[in-house]
């Protein structure tokens, strides 16, 4: 019987450490990924200490070695080669093979933020998503093109190192369930560039900037309680949570190499403002520049879209918001920022999900590629306003950015004007190329300030000549 026992025991002594000998690698590094094209990308996983893993690609003849530390991590820097359709494979060997199959070597983008860029293709519900149908066919066609890393929404009080995801090719099955904003970035960059393009969708509904600052910029720049007890009793709703989100989402990505991150968030800081919102953005941008370790990653963002946020369209809080979040581009090196004030339809007042994506994903795009792929003829910049001249009874509103035209020379809308008294009133609005935009109204004779859709909900109808909508503004301090 002894004996018995003792054939058993070391078998399984023997199964143990054959499990031990075999590298482990986090989940993002898997079967059907997308490599940043050439880069040195950065791979990296867990094994014995002591033991040298090796790394071959199919690319290339050279062979990459590291050492398992001490505390049990390796990591390794390999040249991918440029994009192509052309399935590689990556093989990670301590004694034991283990081999990553079906990677292609493209362009690597985040999608971060909370729900309207979290938002599937197939919607919410009673939110839907324009063009949903048209693109599930498409994508049947899109299978080696696009491909996808949804990273679970988990909350953890220190940075975790590996989330439970695979990658996924793009097809009619599983498009559904990708982030909206996310495919109709990809597919433009796909058109453009005809080369994969990968999306790693890290992300969480609901999720206030504060949400993903790490503990040491939340205690250098907010009051947020950082104990778990203190967290739950003062936010009940897990998402308004601050720095659970970071560490349990974002951090487990923080080793892959990216071309860039794509955010789209704000609505729950309009629940929760704060005057200091575009500097803790900013703060946000340099946390994730760090942690990638890539430099000045392009980081592309969108300004919330209209809503009636406190059931009030004239308030004028999201309006504040939206001002914080242009604040913030002036501030981010190596940033942009998309307008979104005629991505709502006028009946969606109460949708903080409004149905049109496709144009949000698009701008995004258009930025990246004149801005990182060499397409400059791409006029992906709204107008905005520069500065504003008072003659008279009238304001002359000048703007940037116009590409040297606005879309129209009647009917426009989402003006006012007040006076002294800080009373505004819808104003009267014409164009003269010569001069600009002329602001007016009968009940404000000697005006002193102009406001364009500073609202919570209120829609223009300014463009520019590359026809991107008029950021909306406000002359005043008030």
């Amino acid at each position: 019987m002894s004996k018995r026992i003792l054939i058993v025991s070391v078998l399984l002594l023997t199964a143990v450490l054959f499990l031990q000998a075999k590298v482990r690698l986090p989940h993002i590094i898997s079967d059907n990924m997308i490599v940043q094209q050439t880069s040195k990308v950065h791979l990296w996983g867990w094994g014995t200490h002591g033991k040298i893993v090796k790394v071959s690609v199919s690319w290339s003849v050279q062979i990459y070695s590291t050492t398992v530390g001490k505390d049990g991590q390796w990591n390794v820097d390999v040249t991918t080669p440029r994009a192509s359709y052309q399935p590689l494979n990556i093989v990670f060997d301590d004694g034991e093979r283990t081999v990553i199959n079906n990677v292609l070597a493209g362009e690597v983008w985040v999608c971060a933020g909370q729900s309207n860029m979290e938002m599937p293709l197939k919607g919410f519900p009673n939110c839907p998503v324009e063009g949903c149908n048209e693109a599930i066919i498409e994508a049947g066609g899109l299978t080696d093109k696009i491909r996808f890393c949804k990273i679970p929404s988990r909350m953890a009080m220190n940075p975790l190192d590996d989330a439970s995801c695979s990658w996924r090719c793009v097809d009619q099955r599983n498009v559904p369930d990708q982030s909206a904003v996310g495919y109709f970035f990809a597919r433009m960059m796909n058109r453009a560039l005809d080369i994969p393009i990968g999306l790693i969708e890290a992300n969480k509904g609901g999720t206030r900037v504060e949400s993903w600052l790490n503990r040491e910029n939340l205690q250098a720049l907010t009051s947020e309680p950082l104990d778990s007890a203190q967290i739950v009793r003062q936010y009940s709703w897990d998402y308004h949570r601050p720095l659970l989100w970071g560490n349990g989402t974002f951090s487990p990505i923080l080793g892959y190499t990216v071309k860039g991150i794509l955010f789209y968030q704000g609505c729950s800081n309009v629940e929760f403002p704060s005057p200091n919102y575009a500097n803790l953005l900013a703060c946000l941008v340099e946390q994730w520049r760090n942690g990638f370790g890539q430099g000045q990653l392009p980081f592309y963002f969108v300004q919330i879209a209209p809503c009636w946020y406190n059931n009030d369209a004239n308030g004028t809080e999201a309006a504040y918001l939206r001002e914080q979040q242009l604040k913030a581009q002036t501030i981010i090196p190596n940033s942009a920022i998309v307008c979104t004030n005629d991505c709502v339809y006028p009946w969606e007042t109460q949708q903080i999900h409004p149905r049109m994506k496709k144009p949000v994903g698009e701008r995004l795009a258009q930025i990246a590629l004149n801005r990182n792929y060499g397409f400059e003829n791409i006029r992906c910049e709204s107008a905005r306003f520069e500065k504003m001249r008072i003659k008279g009874d009238t304001c002359i509103i000048f703007l940037k950015n116009d590409y040297q035209g606005i879309s129209r020379y009647e009917d426009f809308q989402g003006f006012e004007i007040a006076g002294d008294d800080r009373v505004f009133h819808k104003a009267e609005v014409a164009y003269d190329w010569r001069i600009g935009l002329m602001v007016r109204s009968e009940k404000v004779p000697h005006p002193v300030a102009v406001r364009y859709c500073f609202r919570n909900f209120q829609l223009g109808n300014v463009y520019n000549q590359a026809l991107l909508p008029l950021f909306p503004f406000r002359t005043d301090n008030w």
